[in-house]
């Protein structure tokens, strides 16, 4: 995912920090959640212990990750420092299957379910689902669409009043912010997956000011792709960063 390292960059460049890198580039596996997520296990744990060391020192943790996946080793310690936030996911997809329920045994549609605590990734969970908000998701399996339908999860839709009704759901609370790039509309960005009837970047720019209206006690974003540009930094990565602006720290402390 060399996109995230351009963000990486990019978060560096406009906050003025050196980035910390966790783990390094490997192929991707291609096989069954179990496999990759023992072999993914070591860099996840490092993860975990680098975001637990930010919240102690009382720092706004940044992070450009590779996968979604990385959320089962993140959010777990987002709960455990700070159980009043709301955890904000954007995303095309839920991410709330089990190894139970998964159609496709992919280790990403597990990554919002483990933190909630409906199945033990080994890598703890603490999330409460009246913290959870998904925002954006539309393309949604069986058990993911029966959690939202009964109101477990609830989910904002992309459309004209998705920043007002995002805003209703948090009601002020602090926020921790996830962001899979997939929930943009397809081709806004370079990505594995593309599914239409996305978020614009307009769009992601008006929940991001709304979201900014509470604390914002930490943002992660995955799932970039890089693509051919001309452009350094390229013009993606540029769109991007503004959407998200409004969630960055004006100052480092």
């Amino acid at each position: 995912m060399v996109g995230s390292r351009e963000l990486a960059n990019a978060f560096s460049n406009r906050l003025g920090l050196e980035a910390t890198v966790v783990g390094e580039p490997e192929r991707a596996l291609s096989v069954g959640w179990q496999e990759e997520l023992a072999a993914a296990t070591p860099t996840l744990k490092a993860m975990a212990t680098t975001l637990d060391q930010a919240f102690q020192a009382g720092l706004t943790p940044i992070t450009a990750s590779s996968r979604c996946a990385v959320a089962l080793a993140t959010l777990p310690v987002v709960a455990k420092h700070r159980p009043d936030a709301v955890v904000v996911w954007f995303d095309a997809h839920a991410d709330l299957n089990t190894p139970d329920n998964t159609t496709t045994g992919y280790l990403g549609g597990l990554a919002y379910s483990g933190p909630l605590g409906y199945w033990d990734s080994g890598l703890g969970s603490g999330l409460n689902a009246d913290n959870a908000v998904l925002v954006g998701a539309r393309d949604l399996d069986p058990a993911e669409q029966a959690l939202i339908d009964a109101g477990t999860v609830p989910l904002v839709k992309v459309g004209p009043s998705m920043a007002e009704d995002l805003r209703r759901i948090v009601a002020g609370r602090p926020v921790y912010v996830h962001i899979d790039c997939d929930v943009l509309d397809a081709g806004t960005v370079p990505t594995d997956y593309l599914v239409a009837d996305g978020m614009t970047l307009a769009d992601l720019r008006a929940t991001a000011e709304v979201l900014a209206e509470s604390e914002v006690v930490g943002l992660e974003v995955g799932e970039l792709e890089s693509a051919t540009d001309s452009h350094t930094p390229p013009t993606y990565v540029t769109s991007l960063i503004y959407a998200l602006d409004p969630l960055l720290p004006t100052r480092h402390v």
